[in-house]
């Protein structure tokens, strides 16, 4: 087992304002399947940003509910800032962000770019810091606006992804969650399963780019937008996260039912119920919130981590077993023990 200095001391969230119910989508398109699309991604409501609202204006409300007491921020050694819908090509939002909390000069402040197994990776980088005495408390602030990034004719994207933001918490001091252990993956190989083909460096956006392009399913997407390829990513999720989960167990001398939940990446209900049965997990240890949240990306763990401390479920002692996984495609996982 490895050993850490990091704990989780709190958490908040922020979803934006509006929200997209399925009935609301049925009628904005009539001539979608919605209930087949609901089986296979699992989501009844999805929060959408407002046109001029950015993942800093959603990461800097939930660290306004994370710190209700502005003193508290002087405290912040490290800010890091996951997001791949970031407000400007430069700088970082981790620096506009750091201007609006007032935080210290001499505190740390950078962006790192991950989806869904973000999370996980920031929990990586907040115990280095920590380890190294670099700093004594992380704020790890995760948000996206992926709804600004999908074609709205396309099906299979848009009924899935929603808007929010995630702040946590990390220190040296004992907190409700203490890490300890991490593992990771990358399978760089099949980086075009989950991409944005156009509007970088790479390939400029152009009008060419951006005309849309009908797929075999009648998905409707441009180089512009996210393209994803479902059913390669379930093929991965399902080929490469449940051998990294019984890795982690392993590691530690423990086996699935030693573990009191699992917070896995809110990727899809199609997702969750095959990791679910491939690891022969009962259905009430594999947290879910898939349903009225949608999938937030990088901040799906810890919101439903959040959920999880105010239902004050976990006992002392309690194993808890996070795995995010995505684009990269990437993954990592987190053992943590609940105080």
């Amino acid at each position: 087992m490895a050993t850490s200095s990091l704990s989780i001391s709190r958490i908040a969230f922020h979803l934006p304002e509006r929200s997209l119910s399925l009935e609301e989508a049925v009628r904005e398109h009539p001539t979608w399947n919605i209930e087949k699309a609901f089986k296979s991604t699992g989501v009844r409501r999805r929060f959408i940003a407002a046109p001029d609202e950015t993942a800093l204006d959603l990461g800097l409300a939930a660290c306004r509910k994370l710190f209700t007491d502005p003193a508290q921020l002087s405290s912040i050694d490290a800010l890091i800032f996951c997001t791949q819908s970031p407000d400007y090509v430069m700088p970082s939002n981790a620096f506009v962000l750091h201007r609006a909390l007032g935080l210290e000069e001499s505190c740390i402040a950078f962006d790192y770019n991950l989806a869904c197994s973000g999370y996980v990776y920031g929990l990586g980088i907040g115990q280095g810091f920590l380890s190294a005495g670099l700093a004594k408390n992380v704020l790890l602030v995760t948000s996206d606006t992926y709804t600004k990034l999908i074609h709205p004719q396309d099906r299979s994207a848009s009924l899935l992804f929603g808007d929010g933001a995630a702040a946590t918490l990390l220190s040296k001091e004992a907190g409700p969650l203490r890490l300890l252990d991490l593992t990771f993956g990358t399978a760089g190989s099949h980086y075009d399963k989950f991409i944005i083909p156009a509007g970088g460096m790479r390939r400029p956006r152009t009008p060419e780019t951006e005309q849309p392009i009908v797929d075999s399913s009648g998905n409707v997407r441009s180089l512009c937008h996210i393209n994803m390829e479902g059913t390669g990513i379930l093929s991965f999720v399902n080929s490469k996260i449940p051998g990294h989960v019984r890795e982690i167990l392993a590691r530690n001398a423990l086996k699935g039912e030693d573990v009191a939940l699992f917070v896995f990446h809110q990727a899809s209900r199609t997702a969750l119920d095959s990791l679910t049965r491939l690891l022969g997990l009962p259905k009430e240890k594999v947290y879910t919130n898939l349903e009225m949240i949608g999938n937030t990306v990088a901040s799906s763990i810890p919101i439903a981590l959040k959920e999880v401390l105010d239902s004050r479920s976990l006992k002392p002692g309690d194993k808890v077993v996070l795995c995010g996984f995505g684009v990269g495609l990437s993954w990592g996982a987190a053992l943590m023990e609940a105080a």
